[in-house]
Formats: C-alpha cells, structure tokens, sequence
C-alpha cells in the first residue's frame, strides 16, 4: 500500500486485478493496525458504509487482514481474506492470519535481499568485464587491475558470505514455516504426485486421520483404506488432472478409529501446487473437523422436528412476541386457534382485543408478572372470534432478556380448550344429574323400607303389597342406572367386549323391549325386511333399541305407534326407530350422540344421565356401522343404525 494505490502482488479469487486505488480499499485501514483486522460483516461497519467495494457491486461482505510488518517496524502492506458472504473470524483464525503474514515479510524481506547480493554480483562480473579489458589494452596497467581484482575477490568473498547467511536465514524461516503448519489447528497435509504420495501431514491431520508419522511417504489410498468406495480419491485425481481446486463443506467422510468405521464431518479444501510450467505436482489438503458441529445440528434439527410434530400433534400454536413492540410472530396453528386466516395481523394490541373484557385485565397481569419475575407465563381465558363465538383459550409462555438483562422477546404456545371446558361442564352437569338421579330412587327405597319396618308386625297389612311393588321399581331404576354407568366405564376403558352371532333382526325386535309392550301405552310395530341376518353381538344390538325405544317413550309419549323398520341394502342392514312425537330442534341434532349431553325441554323435565345415546353409538362404532337421527319439529323423530352385512 502506498499514498495513493493498493498494488496485489499475488491473489487467489480476484481474477487479474494488479491494483486498486487507495480510497476504495480496505487495506488502506488495516495496513494503520498492527493488529488483524477484521469485518465479519462490513454491512454493519458505520466507517464503511459508503466504501464502493460495499456498497457496489462487487459487494464485498467479509474482511480480514494482517498487516505485513518489516524488521525494523515498517507496515508496507497486508495479507488478507475477503468474501462476498458474512463469515465468523475465530482467535485461532486472527493467530493463523498473523503467523501467515509474518512469514510472507521473511519470505519478501529474503527475496529483497537475494536482489540485494544478486546486483552485487552483477556489479562485480562488470567490473572483471571491464578488468579483462584494460589487461588486453594495456600491460602497464596490470598493478591498477590486479588492485581492482583484489576489490573484486572481497567483494566476492563478502557476496558468498552473504548467500551462506541468507540460505541459513531460508533453512530457518522453512524451519518456522513447519514448525507453524506441524502445530497449525487445521489439518494440514502435502500429497505429492498423482500418486498422492504422503509428503506433509501435520499433527492435527494425523489426529483426525487416527494414524501416525509412519503413513508419511506411502500413498495415501494405502495409509487410509477406507476411503476406497468413498468419492475423495477420485476428486484428488480430478484435481491433480484438472488443476483446479476443490472446496467441500460439511462432507461426511468414514474413517477407521480403532478397528471401527465413524462417521465424521469436515470443510475441506483441495488445492493443487503447480510448478514453474504450470503442471501440478502436489496438492496441498487443508482440513477443518466440523463433526460437533453437524452431530449438534443434526440433534438440533431432530430436536425441532419432534418440536413440530408435538406442537402439530397438539393443535399447539408457537407465537413470539418483541415486548418492546408489541409485535408478535405467530404460527398458522397460533393464528387459526384465534379464528383469523394465515395471512391475517396478529400483535399483542389484537390479542388483547380478541380477549372478552372480564378476563384482560388478569391476562394483562400474568404477562407482566412473568416479565417482572422472569417466570413462566400461564393463563386461561375466553375470546371472542371475528364470527362472534366464544372459544376457550390456554396460554403459555417465557420471556427472554438481552444482554443488559432487560426483557426482551416472550415465546409461547397457545392451544384452544373449548372442547376440553365443554366437556367439563358437561362432565359437572352429569356429576350433579347423576347424584340428583341415582339420588330420587335411593330416597324413594329408604321411604319404601322405613314404612315396611314399620309394618313388619303387620304382614297382612294392605299397603304392603304397593310398598314391595314401589321398592321393586327403585331397584329396577337404580339397576338400570348403574347399567348405564358400568357401561360408560367399559366404553371409556375400551373394554366393551362384542360376543358376534348371526340371527335374525326381525326376531331380535319382537323380542325386545317387552317392558313397553307389558306397559301398553305404545304399540312396538315391526316392519320391513323380516328376513334380514345380520352377523353382530346381539346382545348389544337389543340394548341400542332398548335405549331407542326408551328415548321414543320418554320424549314421544303421545306416539302411540313407534315403528321399529329393517331396511336392507347390498352391504349392510338397516334398523330405524320412529315415533311421531314433537320432534328434535336442528341445532341440537348434531350433539345428541355425545357423552352426558342431554336433551332439554323447558316445559319438560326428564330423568336419566344422558348416557344411553353415547353408549348406543360407540356399540354400533365397534360393529363398523354408523348411527343417526332424522327429525322433524312437529313430525317426529327416526333414530337409525347399520350394521355391515358379514
């Protein structure tokens, strides 16, 4: 570098760039540094913002450089490395760059001096030149030239002296030069030939390599056999023939440690050395072991994947929010929990908003509260949709603080829990109808056995009789009402075992529900097909009419008629239930097969836990059929099942 132009003097990767104005160049700043200079990414440098090599478009990204310094403490210049991608610059890089630099100024200060004696030697053969020719011209001026011979021997004396002190200088600067690569924390190594002749290979490739010195001098496919089968051979021979270098990132190589192939992983480059005809007769291999950093990559990338399926598994939405801003980054999962599309905005103010009113405040809280204490963020509450439902939402998340420790970002989960609370409250209202219902029997029992008790002196007495009958009925409730529960438990628990015949369905339907028919309020009417088998556990399919038919008694009182048809079809059988009662609302129709959920008429109340529906579906589910209802307000009502025909 001098006041006004930056000369390259050699250059890998700038094409036939000789030199470059001053102003423009970085190493006018780090040729002011005795200490290597480095941008990571000059993007972010203020001083070079407006530098044209930045900015321009060559857009250079990355710099360092180690300025060559002089015996006696001149900076003449650099050794640097740019990239026009951001790269990280470790110490043990700074201490490579810096020990690369000084042996280019040994390299340059002997070359200097080579020149040096070089022009000497010149000047004397001049003078004997000029010597020789005053001795053919004139003998009388044989004691001048002897003289200046005698001038011309110590000067040749004094240049031979200087030549044993350079090559002494070049023995110990080559000495230094493998002393560095010997200790080098890269993986260094020569091969010479096409052969690919181990010729240097310092401590660190032989670590990585898991061999010793005695692999130096022998070919490199007999010192590592286990990269027969593995591409690198080949590449090196592509190399040697080409003369073209060769970069590989992140490449995975299997060595042999200790009798065991591994898998290992290293940014490798392949540079071929080339002699004064331009021919390769080595390549120079300089290797870096990147196999934590994959293996941590690979665990990391694992790791994020399991993340996904949990988070996708779970309907589980990831937000991130800038508590500076108030800006939140959301997934589609995040998004769609708050019913708003992919492409919808959704920061902390919209969040707030979509929160009713009652629970806000207390959102509000918990945020700052986490924030303030550094712990983890949890609340449960109500939103509102864009439609205008109401949705139950369970939040999570923990905040993160920079590097002054002030907060800086929460990251979290949302995950929707309307189903979950429905549930819930349903789960409450059959806990309180169950009690209320297995309650009034066990009430009517006790009354039943206290009069009874009472009368145990009396056995003829006449209320007897309707006391037993009235005990009796308690005990059919309450057996019917643990039936229910038992069965639930069974559902639940995936127990319910199925005991498959063929029979007859017709048969089945007359014979079922004799309780309705003794009772002779309704008249059991049996239609259809009344040939129809079907292959299935009759027992079951008796109980789903049984809760059919009951349901058809209890909400259609005034159907005198409730018809029980068989359909037939090519691949199953179909059984329908019909009254001609008031009829089912629509809106209600989709919830009556759910667990606990029951049907409600406000002029009405009806006893029983809501389970007999639940109950029905999942025995036609086991069978591989399907259960419905068709109903008119006003018209009445046709629950129907199949069963797939064997």
């Amino acid at each position: 570098v001098d006041a006004e132009s930056v000369f390259f003097k050699a250059n890998v990767g700038m094409g036939k760039a000789k030199d470059a104005n001053r102003g423009k160049s970085l190493c006018a700043l780090a040729v002011l540094d005795k200490k290597v200079t480095v941008f990571e990414d000059a993007l972010k440098e203020p001083c070079l913002m407006a530098n044209p090599n930045v900015v321009g478009d060559f857009g250079l990204r990355f710099y360092a450089g180690a300025p060559l310094i002089t015996h006696d403490g001149f900076l003449i210049g650099t050794l640097c490395i740019i990239d026009k991608k951001v790269r990280q610059f470790s110490e043990t890089d700074r201490v490579i760059l810096e020990g690369l630099a000084k042996t280019a100024m040994d390299q340059i200060e002997l070359r200097l001096s080579s020149l040096d004696t070089i022009e000497k030697f010149e000047l004397a053969n001049d003078n004997l030149k000029a010597t020789q020719l005053e001795l053919k011209e004139s003998v009388e001026e044989l004691a001048s030239i002897n003289e200046e011979l005698s001038t011309a021997n110590e000067n040749i004396s004094h240049s031979y002296d200087m030549t044993v002190l350079l090559n002494r200088s070049l023995r110990d600067s080559e000495i230094r030069f493998k002393s560095f690569i010997n200790k080098a924390p890269v993986a260094f190594g020569i091969l010479s030939g096409r052969e690919l002749i181990i010729e240097v290979a310092n401590d660190m490739i032989l670590k990585v390599w898991g061999k010793t010195k005695t692999v130096i001098n022998k070919p490199l496919e007999l010192a590592l056999p286990e990269l027969k089968g593995q591409p690198y051979l080949e590449i090196l021979d592509n190399v040697f023939t080409s003369g073209k270098t060769y970069i590989g990132e992140s490449a995975n190589v299997k060595l042999n440690y200790n009798g065991e192939l591994k898998d290992s992983y290293f940014d490798f480059i392949y540079e071929p050395l080339k002699n004064e005809s331009g021919e390769t007769n080595a390549i120079i291999v300089i290797a870096n072991d990147v196999t934590d950093r994959i293996s941590r990559k690979l665990e990391l990338e694992s790791v994020n994947s399991q993340l996904q399926i949990a988070l996708h598994a779970g309907e589980l939405g990831s937000y991130s929010l800038d508590i500076t801003t108030g800006k939140m980054t959301c997934s589609d999962q995040c998004k769609k929990n708050f019913g708003l599309a992919e492409s919808d905005r959704f920061d902390f103010e919209d969040l707030m908003e979509a929160i009713v009113p009652e629970f806000r405040e207390k959102v509000q809280q918990k945020v700052e509260e986490a924030i303030k204490t550094n712990s983890v963020y949890h609340a449960e509450y109500l939103i509102k949709w864009p439609d205008d439902t109401l949705h139950w939402i369970n939040a999570s998340g923990l905040p993160d603080y920079d590097a002054e420790g002030n907060p800086a970002k929460m990251n979290g989960v949302t995950v929707d829990i309307t189903t979950r609370k429905n549930y819930e409250r349903q789960k409450d209202d059959f806990l309180s109808i169950a009690s209320h219902e297995l309650k009034t029997p066990i009430t009517s029992l006790k009354a039943s056995i206290q009069l009874l008790s009472k009368l145990k002196d009396t056995p003829n007495h006449e209320m007897i009789p309707r006391l037993i009958d009235q005990s009796a009925k308690s005990m059919d409730k309450l057996n019917a009402l643990v039936d229910d529960l038992l069965n639930i438990n069974r559902v639940s628990d995936g127990q319910l075992q199925l005991v498959k015949e063929t029979f007859t369905v017709s048969e089945m339907l007359n014979l079922c529900c004799n309780h309705v028919r003794i009772a002779g309020k309704h008249q059991l009417i049996v239609q259809g097909d009344l040939e129809a088998k079907i292959f299935a556990d009759e027992h079951r399919i008796d109980q789903v009419v049984v809760n059919l038919v009951n349901n058809a008694v209890k909400y259609a009182p005034n159907s005198k008629n409730i018809y029980l048809i068989v359909d037939s079809f090519e691949d199953k059988i179909k059984v329908t239930v019909k009254d001609s009662g008031d009829g089912i609302a629509p809106e209600i129709q989709p919830f009556l097969f759910e667990r606990y959920y029951r049907a409600n008429n406000k002029s009405k109340t009806y006893s029983g836990l809501g389970l007999g529906l639940y109950i029905s579906s999942e025995i036609i589910k086991r069978h591989g059929g399907e259960i419905g209802v068709d109903s008119t307000v006003g018209v009445g009502s046709s629950f129907w099942f199949t069963i797939p025909r064997a």
